[in-house]
Formats: structure tokens, C-alpha cells, sequence
């Protein structure tokens, strides 16, 4: 399996702003982003489950006030940062698309074909 490096493991903080890439899907660019959350790097793309727009609410910032939440700046729909669950708001149960995401010798990296929905429920 092919990997791609997005960015340095030490770029995305516990709670902090994300690393926003792109990444090819169906033969179309993606926005993307990364967070950390409870010391696990997590990785969706960047579009709300409600309606195709981007999350965050300034370049990076996709966690809301309290940090224990991903929140859609449009909508205001939350999502789960470990699952990309819908868990409230206009997401109406969709949740975020996953992108399969690990860390390697100091730097979060993508499997190239490992992108996959999750958070539908």
C-alpha cells in the first residue's frame, strides 16, 4: 500500500488546529484536514454532513470552544473527533467521511487507497 506523508506528527497538537491537504477521490481533489484527540490522529474530509461545505471557521480551527468537539462553523453541527459521528445539530445523523490516517516515524501519513466513509449511522 502506498502512503503519502501529510505533515510532522509534532504540527497537530492535542485540541489545537488541524492540518488541512488535499487528496484525490474518484478522480476529483478533496479538502481534508487532521486533528489530534486524546493523543490519536484523526482525519476526515473537509465537508459537513449536512450540506458540501468546509468546517472550519478559520483556517485550521475546526474544534469547537471547548475542545472536545468538531463543529461545522456554517451549521453548527457537531461531530465526534474520534469517529466523525453526527451528535447534533444539522448533520440530522450523517456523519463526517474518514480518511484513513497513521503515524510513522514521526510523521502522520495517508494510505493512498484507504479512504472510506465512517460516521453514517
Amino acid at each position: 500500500m502506498k502512503q503519502r506523508r501529510i505533515c510532522a506528527s509534532a504540527e497537530v497538537v492535542e485540541g489545537g488546529p488541524g492540518v488541512r491537504f488535499s487528496l484525490e477521490r474518484g478522480g476529483v481533489s478533496e479538502p481534508a484536514f487532521v486533528v489530534r484527540y486524546r493523543g490519536k490522529v484523526h482525519a476526515y474530509l473537509n465537508r459537513c454532513g449536512h450540506v458540501p461545505v468546509e468546517l472550519d471557521w478559520q483556517q485550521g480551527e475546526f474544534f469547537d470552544h471547548s475542545g472536545l468537539y468538531l463543529i461545522c462553523a456554517t451549521h453548527g453541527a457537531l461531530y465526534a473527533p474520534e469517529s466523525g459521528r453526527c451528535l447534533g445539530g444539522r448533520c440530522n445523523g450523517k456523519g463526517l467521511v474518514a480518511v484513513a490516517v497513521a503515524e510513522n516515524d514521526g510523521w502522520i501519513v495517508m494510505t493512498e487507497e484507504g479512504e472510506h466513509g465512517a460516521g453514517q449511522q
